[in-house]
């Protein structure tokens, strides 16, 4: 399968996205509310990410995962463990962690679920224009679990793999991969994300 992975640059160590989300969109008016409508082309990987998150069908789970598994995942032989990047918005079944536990599997590596967490609802932060609030919002957002730093990390140093759908601003995986690092046990933060906005 066609893709077209591309490194995305932050204060992670390296991080590589699979994709862009979408190839074109064009304005087709506004529907019956009022609100704007598109017609919307999107990649391969894109449309994949489409029907898991906003059709619910998790059977798109396995093909994407195994994508990031061939195509980025590979690119990091010394990765410890992975986290699915926290939620924004409250789901029944959570599609980044679906991704990120089939990826654990492929991988053969730990999956951990609760080292890095985020109590805090965030969905309405992409409201916020200015980057640097959006981001010091975020980082009161994202706690560390001590009870698993204490319990589960006993070596010395770990290298974790932070595993997102959308790559946009780059603003969660920036407070993620922050809060990350002020634990004295983790060593390197790689990220892989599905898709990326550009």
């Amino acid at each position: 399968m066609s893709t077209n992975v591309k490194e995305i640059v932050g204060i992670w160590d390296k991080g590589y996205s699979l994709d862009k989300h979408t190839q074109k969109s064009t304005f087709t008016g506004n529907n019956q509310f009022g609100r704007p409508t598109f017609n919307t082309t999107r990649t391969h990987v894109g449309e994949l990410l489409y029907q898991l998150k906003y059709k619910q069908d998790f059977a798109k789970v396995h093909p994407i995962a195994q994508l990031m598994h061939d195509q980025i995942v590979t690119k990091f032989p010394d990765i410890d463990f992975i986290i699915g990047m926290p939620p924004s918005k409250v789901r029944l079944k959570q599609p980044v962690h679906e991704i990120a536990y089939r990826v654990s599997r492929l991988a053969d590596k730990p999956l951990s679920t609760n080292l890095l967490l985020k109590p805090l609802a965030t969905s309405q932060v992409k409201n916020i224009a200015v980057r640097s609030e959006r981001l010091k919002t975020l980082m009161h957002a994202f706690t560390l679990h001590n009870d698993v730093i204490q319990k589960y990390l006993t070596d010395p140093s770990y290298n974790v793999l932070l595993v997102d759908d959308l790559y946009d601003t780059g603003t969660s995986l920036e407070a993620a991969t922050t809060t990350l690092k002020m634990c004295s046990k983790i060593n390197k933060v790689y990220v892989a994300t599905v898709t990326r906005k550009n």
